[in-house]
């Protein structure tokens, strides 16, 4: 056997639109929305308050994508005045674990992490 010879390992295949969904769905915006979501329906001006450093149209953008992917859905509640809310789906649900490994290995390598970072940073001046 040629000891040269790396073993098989696994690959990634990211393809577009894997790499589209996962930008939409993991950004900034989006992990705080469906972590409200998570925890019960809100109207879009309730999302503001528990997210206030979101902008109107950054929440308003990041609903759209949610609600296109089928993560969130988008409810009419009443006609006069029109109120809606938004709720995460069962698909919306199934995101959720995935997230937690992915926090859990953040949390467990954040120290490595900052390391890095900072000597990164300090050699680049």
């Amino acid at each position: 056997m040629d000891e040269t010879a790396r073993p098989a390992t696994r690959e990634f295949v990211i393809s577009a639109p894997h790499r589209e969904l996962l930008d939409q769905v993991l950004d900034k915006w989006s992990l705080d929305v469906l972590n409200e979501l998570c925890e019960a329906p809100c109207r879009f001006n309730d999302l503001r308050r528990t997210i206030p450093s979101v902008s109107q149209k950054s929440l308003t953008a990041t609903l759209r994508k949610l609600e296109r992917n089928g993560i969130v859905e988008r409810v009419l509640i009443s006609s006069r005045p029109v109120a809606v809310e938004y709720r995460i789906t069962l698909l919306g649900k199934t995101l959720r674990q995935p997230v937690e490994v992915l926090l859990a290995w953040a949390r467990a390598h954040l120290p490595e992490i900052e390391r890095a970072r900072e000597c990164f940073d300090t050699e680049d001046m």
